[in-house]
């Protein structure tokens, strides 16, 4: 079970910086994901 969760956050984590190519990418990511969480909080306020 700990290789398979090993293995999904490895693979994810591949998936996410390959996606962004570099680091300024990587913060706007980032940011993108606080916004959405936030936006979440307040919803359920």
């Amino acid at each position: 079970m700990l290789q398979k969760t090993a293995a999904f956050v490895l693979t994810l984590s591949l998936v996410i910086l390959a996606g962004c190519n570099t680091m300024a990418g990587f913060g706007k990511d980032v940011s993108k994901v606080g916004d959405k969480i936030e936006q979440k909080a307040d919803q359920h306020k």
